[in-house]
């Protein structure tokens, strides 16, 4: 049996190298889908469970507890694991220090190293604060290697050099220092870090944590933050992605699966002469079956287990390109290809295989050899005839009406061939939106500004302050050349009344640039008192546009009306015109200034103008955004992939139709057909079904886009403006309708040439 199926691997090189390479593809697709699937459903919990993570992070009053009741707590019942006491301070920071990534208040925690049972930190530059006047950042971004040795200056306490970066998912503190360094910082609380046993909700870590500290003073514990909570907040871009990630995930496994099934009964089916001859020669109907399950099987399971490696290889860097952009880069350690999912693939798709090929192969194993030998060549009676009677009578040319025939005489190899042909079209159709709505979303208000201009620079790890005033500023700006617009803004903490959240008040003075792009409901603000909230700010506080509320600062208050909406996720963040913000504190400056250039001024060049006039100033020009480019470059990435299975499918039946129908263009090219004309009449087969695959498709991709695009954007809290999600007009839909015909062509024209190319004379020494 192992002899007859090796045989007729190496004698039906095409159909085995056929089944291997679409094996191969559809594999590596999966692989890569699943492993995009399991990625992002968990990319937090993967991220935190390598750091130990605290589930709980809780402070105490020092007045109230000691460090030895604290220490006893990491042994009460339900605790997993606890790290402390370690002394903790609010450190509050120049303004200027905000151009380098960091708040104006800073928690500052003591402690020997970042290892230990809970809480571990990834020392990822540098090294760790030992001695005086030494701080680690707790950074991810935006500072890199190049910064350690810069000071950060301290108004109420010792100035602080930067020795290392370490990375704490859990944001249990913004930077370390020495035990001993922490006293001169004025600690005013003790910090504990717990995992229990149970931290399956919110609920329980709030009894968990109520357990731990019932013997304690009263009063001393003063706060607490869950990792839930975190959760929710730092996943926010990597939950943007699952949305589109498990569209095109689900896509790939029902292509490949389909793909897979049409390949392997298409070859049991152009098989059964075979299977006749070897009954004819002995073989019993078991043994027929096994052997031709084996022969099915090597190709499938080599392209299998390529595939799995290719998919592996491939996973790596494209995880890292999707999961990159604000707060998802945090994942890139944490996710890769799951070992079950590497199972599924070795295990699932050669069971595929198998399953696809059972049924038609079980149909021959019934067989009579005579019968079985008959199968492979003649022709049903009555097959798809009236159709192609139809259709001869038609006007058509004789190639293009014998093409358009042909699927009829398969329906089921032709279902299978349409339906992936669908769903290849889906993901294009469903792509050309996600790109079309993405790159909308990333140009929105690009055209407002072109150049921020923060107030301070540093240099060799000193703060330098501009030479102008705050006036002198602006107007330099303004005279620089290639300026148009130039807006201040000042951004200042704030209290809401009769809530314990603080708000970020920005106030902008000078022109108004041009944000309509970005808002979604009511106007900019006009007068003193009316503000503009992102859609993540309205959604926390259940506000809407029109509600009333007032901001405290200090002893000053002032009651606001929202009279917008605008794009964003900043949950804290609510504009306002300078003179709201000058009611709540008169000598708030301008951090940064935003310049609008003159269409076709440098970017580059204003912003090296605006350095050499003070160099107390950081000019930033206005990049890409990120999160747009990964969404759409993977996108594209995705859609490329499941296009050429698709293809690779229409190619199979292609090979099957002209291997099935060799005696009939034996007899077509007898009667003069040409070889262009056998090209045309198989590439037209399939074109009938890349036809009907795009009437199809392009339906469920636009029903996709409606379905997935929301859903991204409520992730992170965002309202889309309506011109953001409508993107079908004629000219998107006209340019999406070949998509269907150019998958089936593509397909098929290499199987067409080579019945082209096929003689009367070889037809005839087959028969």
């Amino acid at each position: 049996m192992w002899r007859a199926a090796r045989a007729a691997v190496r004698r039906r090189r095409l159909q085995t190298l056929v089944i291997a390479l679409v094996t191969l593809t559809s594999t590596a697709a999966l692989v890569v889908a699943l492993g995009l699937l399991d990625a992002a459903s968990a990319p937090f919990d993967r991220a935190f469970g390598k750091q130990r993570g605290a589930h709980v992070a809780a402070a105490f009053d020092p007045a109230r507890v000691s460090d030895a009741e604290l220490a006893r707590t990491a042994r009460q019942p339900g605790v997993e694991a606890a790290a402390g006491p370690f002394a903790q301070a609010a450190v509050e920071l120049p303004r200027a220090t905000m151009n380098f990534g960091l708040g104006t208040d800073l928690t500052v925690v003591g402690r020997d190293d970042p290892a230990g049972p809970v809480g571990r930190l990834d020392l990822w530059a540098g090294r760790w604060a030992t001695g005086p006047g030494e701080v680690v950042l707790n950074r991810q971004s935006d500072w890199s290697a190049d910064d350690l040795g810069k000071k950060l200056r301290v108004p109420a306490g010792p100035d602080l050099t930067v020795v290392g970066f370490a990375f704490d998912l859990g944001r249990t503190a913004d930077a370390w220092v020495a035990p001993e360094q922490i006293a001169a910082l004025h600690p005013t609380a003790t910090q504990m870090l717990f995992r229990f046993t149970d931290a399956s909700s919110q609920d329980r870590l709030r009894a968990s944590l109520a357990a731990v500290t019932d013997g304690l003073p009263p009063g001393a514990l003063t706060a607490s933050q869950s990792y839930l909570t975190l959760k929710q907040q730092i996943g926010s871009s990597a939950r943007a992605y699952t949305p589109y990630l498990m569209a095109f995930g689900i896509l790939g496994i029902v292509v490949a699966v389909l793909i897979v099934a049409n390949v392997v009964s298409g070859a049991v089916i152009s098989g059964f002469r075979h299977i006749g001859i070897l009954k004819a020669l002995g073989f019993t109907p078991g043994q027929v079956l096994a052997v031709y399950l084996t022969m099915i099987s090597v190709p499938a399971v080599a392209g299998c287990v390529l595939g799995t490696v290719a998919g592996n290889l491939l996973a790596r860097p494209f995880f890292e390109f999707v999961f990159m952009g604000p707060d998802a880069g945090v994942f890139h350690d944490s996710v890769g290809i799951a070992p079950w999912v590497n199972v599924l693939a070795l295990l699932g798709m050669p069971g595929v295989c198998l399953l696809a090929a059972l049924a038609p192969a079980a149909r021959a194993h019934r067989l009579p050899a005579a019968r079985a030998i008959s199968a492979g060549s003649a022709p049903r009676a009555g097959r798809a005839l009236g159709i192609q009677r139809r259709l001869a009578g038609s006007r058509l040319p004789r190639s293009v009406s014998l093409g358009v025939g042909l699927p009829f005489a398969r329906p089921g190899r032709s279902a299978l061939t349409l339906a992936a042909v669908v769903l290849g079209v889906t993901s294009v159709t469903f792509a050309t939106g996600l790109a079309a709505s993405m790159t909308r979303f990333g140009e929105a208000g690009r055209d407002a500004y072109q150049v921020t201009v923060y107030v301070g620079a540093y240099k060799d790890g000193k703060e330098i302050r501009p030479t102008h005033t705050d006036p002198e500023l602006e107007s330099l700006l303004r005279s620089l050349p290639g300026a148009e617009e130039v807006t201040a803004r000042a951004d200042m903490e704030v209290r809401m009344a009769g809530s314990a959240q603080e708000v970020m008040l920005e106030g902008r003075r000078g022109d108004r640039p041009s944000l309509d792009s970005v808002l979604t409901e009511g106007r900019w603000m006009h007068r003193t008192g009316e503000v503009v909230a992102g859609s993540a700010f309205l959604r926390r506080n259940d506000l809407r546009v029109g509600d009333r509320f007032r901001l405290e600062k200090g002893d000053r208050h002032e009651t606001v009306v929202i009279v917008g909406q605008y794009m964003h996720n900043d949950r804290r963040l609510v504009v306002t015109g300078q003179s709201t913000l000058t009611a709540l504190a008169p000598e708030e400056k301008p951090i940064a200034y935003h310049v609008k250039l003159r269409d076709g001024a440098d970017q580059a060049a204003y912003a090296r103008a605006a350095r050499a006039a003070d160099p107390g100033i950081s000019p930033d020009p206005v990049g890409a955004n990120t999160v747009t480019q990964t969404i759409v470059g993977s996108a594209s990435v995705l859609t490329v992939m499941l296009a050429v299975v698709a293809s690779l499918g229409v190619f199979n039946t292609a090979v099957l139709n002209t291997r099935d129908r060799r005696r009939d263009l034996g007899m077509l090219k007898s009667i003069g057909m040409t070889p262009r004309q056998v090209t045309a009449m198989t590439v037209t087969s399939m074109a009938v079904l890349g036809a009907l695959g795009t009437v199809v498709g392009i339906p469920l991709g636009m029903l996709g886009h409606e379905l997935v695009v929301p859903r991204m954007a409520d992730a992170v809290d965002i309202t889309l403006p309506a011109y953001m999600t409508d993107v079908w007009q004629a000219s998107a839909l006209l340019a999406l309708a070949p998509a269907g015909v150019v998958i089936a062509v593509l397909g098929a024209y290499l199987p067409g040439r080579r019945a082209a190319r096929l003689t009367v004379a070889q037809v005839l020494h087959n028969e």
